[in-house]
Parts: C-alpha cells; sequence; structure tokens
C-alpha cells in the first residue's frame, strides 16, 4: 500500500489518458478505415460493408469514451452521486458481447462517485483476469462490492497482483498497470479495503468498508 503515495498527481493523469487512448484507438482507427474505403472503393457491397464497419466501430468508441468517462474522468462535480444502474448501462456498452459476458447486479441506486468509479475498474480488472473470455459478474450491497470473474484460464496477472500489494514502484507503472494502482487509490478514497483472490477457473475481486 505504500507505494500508493509514489506517483504524483501530474503522472497519473498522464498515464490515465494513455490508458483512455488504449481503449479507444482501436474503434477510431477502424472508423478511419472504413472511411478510406468509402472514399476508395466503387464496388457497392464493398461500401455497405465498410459503412457497417463505421456505424459498428463508431457505437463502441462511443461506449468506450462515455465508460471512461465515468471510470477515470470528474463525472460531475466534486462529491457527486452517480446512478449506479446508469453506470451499469454503460459497463454494458463497454463490455460488448464479445469474449467477455457481463452480469450486472449492483444494487439499484445513487451512489457516491468514488465508490461507483471503484466498482468500473474493479470491472476493469475483472475482465483482465480472464483474457481468453468468459463471465464477470458485478454485485454489492454498498458496504462491499464483488467482481467475480469466471473463465478458463481465469487468474489474476502476476503484475496486477503486485500492484494490490504494493510491490511495484512508480517507475514500473505504465498505461495498463496505472488502471489497477488508480482502483486502489479509489478504494482509498471511498474507505474500503480492495483485495483479490483466485482459485481454478475463478477470480474474485473484493472492495470491503473500512470500519
Amino acid at each position: 500500500m505504500s507505494s500508493l503515495l509514489l506517483l504524483s498527481d501530474m503522472d497519473l493523469s498522464a498515464l490515465l489518458v494513455s490508458r483512455v487512448c488504449h481503449d479507444v484507438i482501436s474503434p477510431v482507427g477502424a472508423i478511419a478505415n472504413g472511411l478510406e474505403v468509402l472514399e476508395d472503393e466503387d464496388d457497392e457491397e464493398m461500401k455497405k460493408v465498410a459503412m457497417d464497419l463505421v456505424r459498428r466501430s463508431a457505437k463502441q468508441a462511443s461506449a468506450k469514451l462515455q465508460f471512461c468517462r465515468i471510470a477515470f474522468g470528474a463525472a460531475g462535480s466534486a462529491g457527486a452521486h452517480v446512478d449506479m444502474n446508469e453506470a451499469g448501462e454503460l459497463a454494458r456498452g463497454f463490455v460488448g458481447e464479445e469474449k467477455v459476458k457481463l452480469d450486472w447486479q449492483a444494487p439499484r441506486e445513487t451512489r457516491p462517485k468514488a465508490e461507483v468509479k471503484l466498482v468500473l475498474n474493479m470491472l476493469l480488472m475483472g475482465m483482465s483476469a480472464v483474457p481468453r473470455g468468459g463471465l464477470v459478474t458485478v454485485a454489492g450491497d454498498g458496504n462491499s462490492f464483488t467482481v467475480i470473474a469466471t473463465g478458463d484460464g481465469a487468474r489474476i496477472p502476476q503484475k496486477t497482483a503486485e500492484v494490490m500489494d504494493g510491490k511495484v514502484e512508480s517507475e514500473e507503472l505504465d498505461a495498463r498497470l496505472v488502471q489497477p494502482y488508480y482502483a486502489m487509490r479509489l478504494a482509498e478514497q471511498a474507505g474500503f479495503g480492495l483485495s483479490g483472490a483466485a482459485e481454478p477457473g475463478v477470480v474474485t475481486f473484493a472492495a470491503v468498508r473500512k470500519v
């Protein structure tokens, strides 16, 4: 936990921006490629394929940006509350319907912004724990939140575990590792303890309010 104090706010901001760019660069690049095909291609069938690519990629880019706005951004003034149901809808759009499926069971209520941001970042950690795909379940009751990732080869990435254990130096943090680091910062801010546990095929991340 001591490593949480080593990263300056400027460095944290820069790494979070890099993380957001990493999330949206793929669909934005696909939009650019689709538009190039529309400009250069005369075949009507190919144009239909390109337009479909542009539509799908634009929808994906929008979903990712809306999710990142809450998960990493201000999403309202300091001390604001966020609707958990709205966060769930954004999470569904972000996850999509490909390798990872989402089961959002978080309480349908407004929660402090830091808590909602924490849950969304725990979701990202759950997704990273099932690189081959699987099911990620989000649940909670206000005093605790859990993200359970189930899938073939489910595991906590070694570097993520090191970040959570405070064993990573600030210079080791990059656009990938800044996300679990940020989750630990959010947990601290919201007054929760964040932990992870793994068993064959299942990884559980739990945030429990400190007494």
